[in-house]
């Protein structure tokens, strides 16, 4: 019997240590863009922290012919600028779990902001995915972790 409590004891500190270093990895860093639709890289996102929220903004364009895309579709303060060094997302907060929600996510495709939220791949802590709702209608993205020196 206490063998038996000592072995779940010991599989669930391994689960939490393995979970705690997934996690550790963390949400912010840079991370590279993949269009849900093509699968094309777009772009170089990186994602940090200010004030205790999440932001991103764009460091790349990876489309060729695209790197000095303006964000014609932007209403009011970003209509034709610059969609390098834009920021995607502002102010997200995190909840109780390892989510972070939003109400300001940038398609600098279309213009349109969206209501949204980001979390790391269960499977995967290099993958991030990012959705943007309208209503009850959502779109999925996954972006892929960019390693240090690439």
């Amino acid at each position: 019997m206490k063998k038996s409590i000592l072995n779940n004891y010991s599989a669930f500190v391994v689960l939490f240590v393995l979970t705690q270093s997934m996690y550790a990895q963390g949400i912010f860093g840079k991370w590279k863009t993949i269009d849900d639709k093509t699968g094309v890289a777009k772009a170089i996102v990186e994602v940090y922290e200010n004030k205790g929220l999440l932001n991103a903004k764009i460091i790349q364009v990876l489309e060729k012919g695209r790197e000095d895309a303006v964000c014609i579709n932007c209403k009011g303060d970003l209509k034709n600028q610059p969609v390098k060094g834009m920021h995607i997302i502002k102010d997200f907060k995190k909840n109780g779990s390892q989510e972070y929600k939003g109400s300001n996510l940038l398609d600098p495709e279309s213009g349109t902001t969206y209501r949204g939220k980001l979390w790391l791949d269960s499977d995967n802590p290099d993958k991030l995915k990012v959705r943007g709702y309208i209503a009850f209608l959502y779109r999925t993205q996954t972006w892929h972790r960019l390693k240090e020196g690439k």
